[in-house]
């Protein structure tokens, strides 16, 4: 029997085939409606919780309708939907989130912290059993929650929307039904700065767009511009002791990180967006300072008018999109140095410790080519294995020496990373028939 076929966890590090499952059918399966499951996260680097706080429902499902009992990368979580009756899995999702980027800080020793989580699912027809599992970066399970879905139960909240955040199309393929739906929003910018918010949303777009493989698959998208506003102009930056009252109180200094710009509020994140179809989040902090933040399926969040804009917000898609690694690493020790050990295959696709090469690019590499590569030779041999990659510069290896997911100064993903967010794009629109 496919293991996954009764919801067990698995632990495949490349993307998942499209072949050799038993297809689950979604009109048959699911109502046309959204499934919100607010989550809490909570613990230490010792024990960790998974909490359901409360479980919404609106009309309307945006997510993919078929490959649906499967996931395309393997992410730091996982949620799986089996139907009660027979055990077998109608649904599943990955992701990755800021609780789990926290554990592995130095605080996570000490302190003991609760963040929000969301997930949007579709809404079964029958009763579902929904389990939340999360993963340390050995890809090991650490803590499962286990809940049943009753799409009857008078206590999930049904929202009939009245007041929808005004928001404008910048770009639309098509039918939200058909397409990947990515909501831009606004934080940090007042009702009298809308207009430059859009213009700033638009620039979002037209630079997601102007990267292969995003514009040569545009007809595959939606992005929809969403007015969130706020009370004060900016965002907060802690170190300068500077806090404002904003949409989604992000800030820098996460994790003591001054550049890194990320949100715990998710939940307001999702209220801002009930009654507008949308799968992927980007946020757009209206402030010059230089950061941002992209977590795979979570959101991306990027400053809007800062001079490195164009390049970054496209970087951190990549991240919250694709399930990319940074490439970068650091010559010294750094508060996200480390994070990955030497002795397990990370799941994204564009760096690897060597562990299980034969799972990521080691096919796009020219014969004659040596592994590891020389960075002095990357010039010559173009796609190899250079070390230095996702914070560290030793046992870990990017596939090229210069890429979008390194700097900001080089224009486009390598091939690798082209080749991962094509897989990722055609798993959300492609029925595998």
């Amino acid at each position: 029997m496919n293991p996954l076929k009764k919801g067990l966890v698995t632990l495949s590090l490349s993307v998942i085939a499209l072949t050799g499952y038993a297809k689950v059918e979604f009109d048959k399966t699911f109502n046309d409606s959204t499934l919100r499951l607010d989550y809490i996260f909570s613990g230490n680097a010792t024990n960790q919780y998974v909490s359901l706080q409360a479980m919404h429902a609106s009309d309307g499902w945006y997510g993919r309708r078929h490959n649906l009992d499967r996931i395309p990368l393997l992410g730091n979580g996982q949620l799986t939907m089996t139907d009660v009756t027979s055990g077998d899995t109608i649904y599943r999702t990955s992701f990755s989130d800021l609780f789990l980027e926290w554990l592995e800080t130095d605080e996570a020793q000490t302190t003991t912290r609760a963040m929000q989580a969301t997930q949007n699912v579709p809404m079964p027809k029958q009763k579902a059993n929904v389990i939340v599992t999360l993963f340390n970066h050995r890809n090991e399970p650490t803590t499962t929650l286990s809940h049943v879905v009753d799409p009857k139960d008078i206590l999930i909240k049904r929202h009939k929307p009245t007041n929808i955040t005004p928001h404008r199309y910048i770009h639309q393929a098509g039918s939200p039904k058909e397409k990947i739906d990515v909501a831009i929003l606004a934080e940090g910018y007042t009702e009298a700065e809308m207009d430059s918010f859009y213009v700033h949303a638009q620039k979002a777009v037209a630079s997601i767009l102007s990267h292969s493989p995003f514009k040569d698959m545009a007809d595959r998208f939606n992005f929809v511009a969403v007015a969130s506003p706020s009370k004060d102009s900016g965002v907060s930056i802690p170190r300068f002791n500077d806090w404002k009252s904003t949409a989604f109180s992000s800030h820098f200094s996460t994790f003591y990180s001054n550049r890194y710009l990320t949100t715990s509020n998710v939940y307001d994140i999702h209220n801002v967006l009930a009654g507008i179809p949308y799968e992927h989040l980007v946020i757009l902090a209206n402030t010059p300072e230089y950061g941002g933040g992209g977590i795979y399926n979570a959101y991306t969040l990027t400053t809007a008018r800062n001079p490195m804009f164009w390049p970054v917000v496209t970087h951190e898609f990549g991240h919250s999109f694709g399930g990319l690694a940074d490439e970068y690493f650091y010559e010294h020790q750094d508060v996200m140095n480390d994070t990955y050990p030497l002795d397990v295959e990370p799941w994204e696709q564009n760096v690897t410790t060597m562990v299980d090469f034969d799972s990521k690019w080691k096919d796009m590499i020219k014969k004659g080519t040596p592994v590891p590569t020389p960075v002095n030779k990357a010039e010559k041999y173009g796609v190899g294995a250079y070390e230095g990659a996702a914070y560290s510069t030793k046992g870990i290896y990017r596939p090229v020496d210069h890429c979008r997911m390194r700097d900001n100064a080089t224009k486009d993903f390598c091939p690798v990373c082209a080749r991962s967010i094509e897989r990722i794009i055609n798993f959300y629109t492609v029925d595998d028939k």
